[in-house]
């Protein structure tokens, strides 16, 4: 518990995050939607974090805020063994910067939030519906 604790002040110490919590030995961190690419490239390419895989892009839709959807990329460190949430808050008319370059994988992921919630990637290279 100490070790994530002194990771979690170290990630904070280097990144410009909200916020962050902690829950059964997983780190989750609230950031701007304007910081998407820069985060998570760190958090890919550092040698203290090597994220290396996102493993799922969820959306939550809290119908009654202001900032409806809350976008949580769920990342993966093969290397240290361990697991940390993204979260970031948006309105359902602003578009979030595709990560599609950094991680290969949210091509998919992205596809289905925009079919399902409506959500708009900037620069996603083909964002077409895939369910309905």
């Amino acid at each position: 518990m100490k070790l994530q604790q002194q990771f979690s002040q170290y990630l904070i110490k280097l990144l410009p995050i909200i916020n962050y919590t902690s829950y059964k030995n997983e780190l989750t961190f609230n950031i701007s939607f304007k910081k998407i690419i820069p985060i998570l490239f760190f958090l890919k390419n550092h040698t203290n974090t090597q994220f290396k895989i996102l493993s799922d892009l969820c959306v939550v839709d809290y119908i009654i805020r202001k900032e409806r959807f809350e976008l949580i990329y769920n990342l993966l460190s093969i290397r240290f063994n361990t697991r940390i949430k993204i979260k970031i808050f948006i309105t359902e008319l602003q578009p979030i910067d595709s990560v599609i370059n950094i991680y290969r994988t949210s091509n998919w992921l992205e596809r289905e939030a925009w079919d399902m919630f409506g959500i708009f990637f900037s620069n996603h290279p083909d964002l077409r519906r895939i369910l309905t």
